[in-house]
């Protein structure tokens, strides 16, 4: 998820939805994807989205609710999947494992006890991407003419390529990576209320003199997702020892520190693996009725949690057909 010290460091501000029309947007789908997920789960009752076997599709719901926010500013999504973990990352992925576990043996606890509030806030917590809800993800996707490319690794990493190469406009995440990845312009908070923030690539490196390559530094002495970071050191400290220093290495040595891996860390950033093989088509026809019936008829989540959001993007689909002929 990166290290949420970076907004200190990061060109942010505010951007109205309207200044973004026509635009296409690289979406992180696991990063979007599990936000809704765990929102859904924690805000509504779970016989809406869990089918007569038993199995739950709280995404199929989030995934509805969440595309109408595009087409309704006439913002054409491209979801980027996650491919393969990279091992630096696997020690990450195992301690966000272990706590999970925790955490759902504080959800059963919580059920035998009774507290609905807290297990609803537990069950949230304890969400994972199952095969189930990235296969269901993926086919009202297509159904909905959403593109979908998959990343030979991070999608995020795949997003900000794309955004570099100019063939989409903005990366949309809530992960703070995207900077450090060389994202131009990420939007961030397409899955919270009002207008979202965006976040500029070039005016952060401006605004503290460094180079891509020292940024990316002083991530990796404050800790990223692949490496702890150096103890007492923060975003004002990282930012100033790699200007002292020059890069991560002098600042290292000037603080007699080490990084475990550094250059490949620094690599995973500067140079991450990513795909040209990727096409998509800026205009969408989603099939509203196919996707109706894959949703509330195959999957049986119920028709009450996901009409409204069914109409928002059939209303807005319609009207963006009408204004390119006006």
């Amino acid at each position: 998820m990166g290290n949420s010290d970076l907004r200190s460091l990061a060109a942010i501000e505010d951007v109205a939805f309207e200044d973004l029309g026509g635009s296409v947007v690289a979406v992180d789908a696991h990063n979007w994807l599990y936000r809704y997920l765990t929102t859904t789960v924690r805000f509504t009752r779970d016989g809406a989205y869990t089918t007569a076997d038993g199995t739950e599709v709280a995404n199929l719901v989030g995934v509805v609710q969440g595309l109408p926010k595009f087409f309704e500013h006439d913002l054409t999504p491209v979801f980027v999947f996650d491919g393969s973990v990279t091992d630096l990352k696997e020690e990450e992925v195992e301690q966000r494992r272990a706590e999970r576990e925790k955490r759902e043996e504080k959800l059963e606890a919580a059920r035998e006890e009774g507290d609905e509030t807290a297990v609803a806030r537990l069950d949230s917590q304890t969400q994972r991407l199952t095969d189930t809800i990235l296969t269901t993800t993926r086919e009202v996707l297509e159904l909905l003419d959403v593109p979908v490319i998959d990343a030979p690794a991070e999608g995020e990493a795949q997003a900000a390529y794309m955004a570099r190469q100019d063939d989409v406009d903005y990366v949309g995440t809530e992960d703070y990576d995207a900077l450090l990845l060389g994202a131009p312009l990420t939007l961030r908070q397409l899955t919270s209320s009002g207008d979202p923030e965006l976040m500029d690539f070039q005016a952060t490196l401006e605004r503290h003199d460094v180079t891509w390559e020292q940024l990316v530094d002083a991530a990796i002495l404050m800790g990223t997702d692949f490496n702890e970071g150096i103890s007492g050191i923060g975003p004002k400290t990282a930012i100033t020892l790699v200007r002292e220093h020059g890069d991560l290495w002098g600042a290292l040595e000037a603080r007699g520190e080490h990084v475990d891996h550094g250059d490949r860390i620094r690599n995973l950033f500067l140079d991450p693996a990513v795909t040209d093989d990727y096409e998509f088509d800026r205009d969408v026809n989603p099939d509203l009725d196919a996707a109706r019936e894959y949703v509330t008829g195959e999957w049986e989540v119920a028709e009450d949690e996901v009409e409204t959001a069914f109409g928002r993007i059939e209303d807005s689909v319609a009207q963006t057909g009408l204004d390119r002929w006006t």
